[in-house]
């Protein structure tokens, strides 16, 4: 049996026991913060649960699923990833289920056509959106969701060899805004939101310095986040954001910005 095949077997809490106590508890707490946040036409993955899309059952909360999803996929990562990928806000085909940034269903649940489960996280993790909500489509229903932009951020990582532990994903407004009286829409974060959430990448950053990280290589998906963390004074490159025919110049960019760096070998 491989080591890849034991920690799978591995239960959530058997795999944060084998991390420093002291780290667990920061990220815990990193995660429990974010879940305190509430605002309008706002969806917070981490601490609110629609019994329309997402999975109601006595054992299962989804909201509680989706901050263990992010915690395990965060602990490797903080304070050793050397690249952080960036972009706007969650999306309701990504986070909005998974709680974990430019991240699908599909991803986890190791149904994706190109990227495998273990690049997320050791462990299996679990999809929170509803088999059998009417709301979905059956392909969703089915095998959970997929979002097209994840898909190309996490093939372009793949594509040019990188280890995908030596980099973490994330949003500047770290939760799902969406159009009011629709859920499954995506719209773009106000500056006051933008603003806010800020305030969450920056002690992001600074619990990655935390536990040891150094300053990570900072790219954005699309110019539009890039412009974003350049008014709080964190600067990044700016990547093509990968839709609207984007995907090619996304993934051009994304290894021009790798190799221009250094960071080739990771």
């Amino acid at each position: 049996m491989s080591l890849f095949e034991i920690e799978k077997s591995m239960s959530f809490d058997e795999y944060i026991a084998t991390f420093d106590a002291g780290r667990v508890e920061k990220v815990r707490g990193f995660v429990d913060w974010l879940a305190q946040y509430s605002g309008s036409l706002v969806h917070n993955p981490w601490g609110e649960v629609n019994p329309d899309l997402e999975i109601v059952a006595d054992d299962f909360d989804a909201a509680q699923v989706r901050r263990d999803n992010l915690v395990a996929y965060l602990l490797p990562r903080l304070g050793r990833a050397k690249v952080f990928v960036v972009a706007e806000a969650v999306g309701y085909q990504g986070g909005r289920f998974t709680g974990i940034a430019i991240t699908c269903e599909r991803m986890l649940l190791d149904k994706h056509k190109t990227i495998r489960a273990k690049d997320i996280t050791p462990i299996r993790l679990e999809r929170t959106s509803s088999p059998t909500s009417s709301l979905l489509k059956g392909t969703q229903q089915k095998d959970g969701f997929n979002e097209p932009t994840d898909t190309v951020v996490w093939s372009a990582i793949v594509e040019k060899g990188i280890d995908p532990y030596d980099t973490l994903l994330w949003n500047i407004f770290p939760f799902h805004p969406h159009k009011d009286g629709n859920p499954l829409t995506n719209r773009t974060p106000t500056e006051a939101e933008q603003e806010l959430g800020w305030e969450y990448t920056r002690r992001l950053l600074e619990l990655h310095l935390e536990l040891g990280g150094e300053e990570p290589l900072m790219l954005a998906v699309g110019q539009k986040s890039a412009d974003t963390m350049g008014k709080f004074g964190l600067p990044a490159i700016g990547l093509r954001h990968p839709a609207n025919g984007g995907a090619n110049l996304y993934r051009q960019g994304f290894a021009n910005a790798i190799e221009s760096c250094g960071f080739a070998s990771l």
